[in-house]
């Protein structure tokens, strides 16, 4: 079960076939990945009117996702997890995006490997403050 303060949205072990990979054998094929992908949005809207058009189409996320990773063909899981999150920030109506991304094949013993990741959208105030120098709030001068 997820745990969180606010409303998710969530797809869980999305199958991708991509190029993933940094040794030259991975560069020629395609791998499978699974991605889980949890999307915290006010879903309020949507639950109070029962109005799909106030609702975040997961289905367009699933074919977001798969379609970035299928462009993107990164080396590193971290490059390609850190890309599907400022995506799914720019692109959608979220505040907070945690995302992992798995390899099942890479490793013979194990399950799966990958990388997990969380990311928030930048508030106004945010981008503000990257941009604008630390001012001293004394009064000693």
């Amino acid at each position: 079960m997820l745990h969180t303060e606010s409303d998710v949205v969530f797809v869980k072990a999305l199958k991708v076939e991509a190029v993933i990979g940094v040794y030259d054998w991975e560069r020629a094929i395609t791998q499978p990945l699974l991605i889980d992908i949890v999307l915290e949005t006010d879903i309020s809207k949507a639950a109070a009117s029962d109005d799909v058009n106030y609702a975040l189409n997961y289905k367009a996320v699933c074919d977001d996702v798969s379609a970035w990773c299928q462009e993107l063909k990164a080396k590193l899981l971290e490059h390609l997890a850190e890309h599907i999150a400022h995506k799914l920030l720019a692109n959608y109506a979220c505040h907070k995006v945690t995302l992992s991304v798995a390899k099942p094949t890479a490793i013979k013993s194990a399950d799966a490997v990958g990388v997990q990741i969380t990311r928030y959208a930048q508030t106004t105030e945010n981008k503000s403050a990257e941009i604008e120098p630390a001012v001293s709030k004394s009064n000693d001068t």
